[in-house]
């Protein structure tokens, strides 16, 4: 049978909250798997990403596209508007080597992306030049600068940590139930126990959702969660 056309899925949230309530989130995976479906593709695996646009540090982006380069599949966004701003972003996938599809711009290239990474990065650089001129203007004219809520804003941080749990549980869930239908091929092909299901899954070129070789430990994990 031949394998048809496969999709890394690379979602990103600014928030914590919009994370956990799906706000923002709901729309991007409804647009790959819209856009996967008119294709006939399969989604491999989903990677989430919860943060602020302006972080450059991306481990979520990093793992797509490991998985998508070990297995030749495509990474694939729901809008490549919405991260054009993002230089980090459109600078780590315009050197990763990996195909990418745009579910709003299919027709991007690496060409498209590197004019908006240039674009993105002096735009992010006058962005911070104007910021620090008003700051600067700001303490000559003796206004005391820094955030006069310290501790609310650590306790509400700490808050923020169980929720980024929460999400990061959410992606090992949507990983897992992604994962189903393959581990079920391997299993009716006769690759029943777990050593053996670790050893296919390997073989097939899929990774774990961090990159790595399949163990026991990793296939009964996946397991755990669909079942």
């Amino acid at each position: 049978m031949a394998v048809g056309e496969r999709l890394v899925a690379y979602e990103r949230v600014s928030t914590a909250r919009q994370g956990l309530s799906g706000l923002g989130l709901e729309a991007q995976r409804k647009a790959i798997g819209d856009f996967a479906s008119a294709r006939g593709a399969e989604v491999l695996a989903r990677f989430t990403e919860v943060e602020s646009g302006r972080r450059a540090d991306r481990p979520e982006l990093s793992r797509a596209l490991h998985l998508a380069k070990v297995t030749g599949a495509t990474l694939v966004i729901a809008r490549l508007d919405r991260l054009s701003r993002n230089a980090a972003f459109l600078l780590a996938l315009r050197d990763s080597g990996v195909k990418f599809l745009a579910c709003d711009m299919p027709q991007a290239n690496d060409l498209t992306v590197g004019i908006m990474a240039l674009v993105a990065e002096a735009e992010r650089e006058a962005i911070s030049r104007r910021t620090k001129e008003a700051l600067a203007a700001a303490k000559a004219r003796g206004v005391k600068l820094g955030n006069p809520n310290g501790a609310e804003s650590l306790r509400r941080a700490g808050k923020g940590g169980a929720a980024l749990r929460a999400v990061v549980s959410a992606n090992a869930a949507a990983f897992a139930e992604d994962l189903a239908p393959v581990i079920a091929d391997v299993q009716a092909a006769g690759h029943t126990s777990l050593r053996a299901i670790a050893a296919e899954l390997t073989a097939r070129g899929i990774r774990t959702r961090r990159g790595g070789r399949w163990s026991v430990g990793n296939v009964l994990g996946v397991l755990a969660k669909v079942n």
